[in-house]
């Protein structure tokens, strides 16, 4: 890339690690994620521990010296991994990359997975958040959604992860098929009684390639979804969870740390089927992405790499894919993080940034990048308004 498309980094941003595993007990219908019903098969839990740590080795090059501040085990549901495969990962993991002492590891997990010793192992093997899919308290929606698991598991669930873990996220939709206001609000006043530290509550969407994109579902009409999500948000917020990201709500001081690494832009190691990464270097950003087919991903591994796709972000990318992330936060970034964080002046985006503060789009204030109420609810107008720099 010539100089005037590269970045310039004085220094480089904070650097995560992403581990995707890929398996679920079964694909439910709205979810577009790169996971994979496993059909009652065994997992080759080794096989994979082996490939995740062929596909790290290869990436530590391009990273030498830097330290990791968060970890973040997605999927899929890496809840039905045993305990003794994560604790290998982790190992793995430490053995190869400086990782910080107070490092913020979560694994996703699903109501269906929970077992109380096997959530201690995962405590003893130094995971200290877990996020756990909810979606509904409701048995009926459940059913609707076609989660494995009931609204029983779904409060068993709660009570281990709190109990074990204590630093927990629960995850609910709403505006679910056929769904009230007053449904959704009970779902979500379940949630608080519960007092976790973090609640992330977002709406159904209808996404491409999944069972519910071609077979749509009665969702509810636009009239009860605003209804809904004046509900949600003014219920979290009577509870003290603050909205600190489009649908993240967290009581102070437990916003999710890996996920505002995303936000702010920062650098990822992305490992596993279907992973995706970005890494900076003193002058370039380069995204990349894994095989998506779990026995693709591993064969590829065994191999030598299992990347896919490598791409450079340049000057007419930056921008917008900064925006993109940074303009979900409500509070926005600091001004000086464009620079920072992009490698790129912040005239990169001033006509846009200008425009957006005209429209009422962007809070009036010189030192932050920050959405506007209105910016937030329209949040995908203001984001496109980058795309042209």
């Amino acid at each position: 890339m010539d100089a005037v498309n590269a970045p310039r980094f004085t220094a480089l941003p904070p650097l995560s690690l992403y581990i995707h595993i890929p398996w679920c007990e079964k694909k439910c219908g709205y979810c577009d994620f790169n996971s994979h019903a496993r059909k009652g098969q065994a997992l080759d839990e080794q096989r994979y521990v082996n490939a995740l740590m062929t596909d790290l080795e290869i990436t530590l090059p391009q990273i030498w010296g830097r330290s990791v501040h968060t970890i973040f085990f997605g999927g899929g549901t890496p809840s039905l991994f045993s305990a003794r495969a994560i604790d290998d990962i982790l190992c793995g993991v430490r053995a190869r990359l400086k990782l910080a002492a107070d490092a913020e590891i979560t694994l996703e997990a699903n109501p269906g997975t929970f077992e109380a010793q096997k959530f201690a192992d995962f405590c003893a093997a130094g995971i200290n958040r877990i996020s756990i899919g909810i979606q509904s308290f409701n048995a009926q929606h459940l059913q609707a959604l076609g989660r494995v698991h009931d609204d029983v598991q779904a409060r068993r669930a709660v009570e281990i992860g709190l109990r074990t873990i204590g630093n927990v996220n629960l995850d609910l939709m709403y505006a679910l098929p056929n769904q009230t206001a007053a449904e959704a609000l009970a779902d979500i006043q379940t949630a608080i009684a519960f007092s976790p530290p973090h609640i992330s509550a977002y709406q159904l969407t209808l996404e491409p390639n999944t069972l519910f994109h071609a077979h749509p579902p009665a969702l509810p009409d636009d009239d009860t979804c605003g209804a809904i999500e004046e509900a949600v948000h003014g219920a979290l917020a009577s509870a003290g969870y603050d909205r600190y990201e489009i649908s993240a709500f967290a009581k102070p001081k437990m916003q999710c740390q890996h996920n505002m690494n995303y936000w702010k832009f920062g650098d990822y190691i992305g490992i596993g089927a279907g992973a995706h990464g970005k890494i900076s270097a003193p002058h370039s950003i380069t995204r990349t992405v894994k095989a998506k087919q779990p026995e693709q991903y591993m064969h590829a591994c065994e191999a030598g790499d299992a990347t896919i796709e490598r791409r450079e972000i340049n000057r007419k990318d930056a921008g917008f894919e900064f925006m993109l992330n940074a303009l979900r936060l409500t509070e926005g970034v600091e001004t000086v993080q464009f620079s920072e964080r992009s490698g790129f002046p912040i005239s990169l985006v001033s006509k846009a940034l200008a425009q957006a503060e005209a429209k009422g789009l962007l809070a009036p204030d010189p030192t932050r990048i920050k959405p506007s109420p209105l910016g937030l609810r329209y949040l995908n107008d203001l984001q496109e308004m980058f795309l042209v720099g």
